[in-house]
């Protein structure tokens, strides 16, 4: 009985990590926004819960106080982590768009597919220096988006993805 050898795949053939591919991250305020958001929903939720729990007596009320406490502090682990895991890759014939920790994404658009691209802020985004470009293809199904960029990024980012898709398409 003979046994073949088995392959560990290395980090070059796994596939979120094409070969030669250079990845650009987001920015780091994005954790921050979300964080804040994070602490926005929560932090009123807990108040009440806490103030009620110390006000009434009533013990039971330390248990979603105590559950809404351990969400938070997993969302406060979590979202930096999710944050450094994304990020886009802009190479010859498409752009690469990855995201997840757990649950990983890569997303590959063919800059000939491409339809238009959008640039959008927010208040709140605004606020914290950060943009979204978001990828509308041909594919109703198939969109990327790229949030937490420097405006100044999102800008270049979708001058160049629509240079390259006008581009792409006038080659068809």
């Amino acid at each position: 009985m003979t046994t073949e050898p088995t392959e560990h795949p290395t980090s070059t053939s796994l596939p979120f990590e094409p070969e030669g591919v250079t990845w650009t991250p987001v920015s780091r305020r994005l954790a921050s926004a979300r964080l804040t958001a994070l602490a926005l929903w929560l932090g009123p939720l807990l108040a009440v819960l806490v103030v009620l729990a110390l006000t009434t007596g009533a013990s039971w009320l330390w248990v979603p106080t105590g559950v809404l406490a351990a969400l938070g502090l997993w969302g406060a682990l979590l979202v930096p982590r999710q944050v450094r895991a994304m990020g886009y890759a802009e190479r010859a014939d498409d752009l690469l768009v990855r995201r997840g920790i757990m649950f990983r994404q890569l997303v590959v658009v063919p800059y000939g597919r491409m339809q238009y691209v959008d640039v959008s802020a927010g208040p709140f985004a605004r606020r914290f220096g950060i943009a979204s470009v978001q990828l509308h293809t041909a594919s109703p199904a198939t969109t990327a988006s790229i949030d937490g960029l420097p405006p100044a990024e999102a800008a270049r980012l979708r001058d160049r993805l629509a240079s390259r898709g006008e581009a792409r398409l006038a080659g068809l």
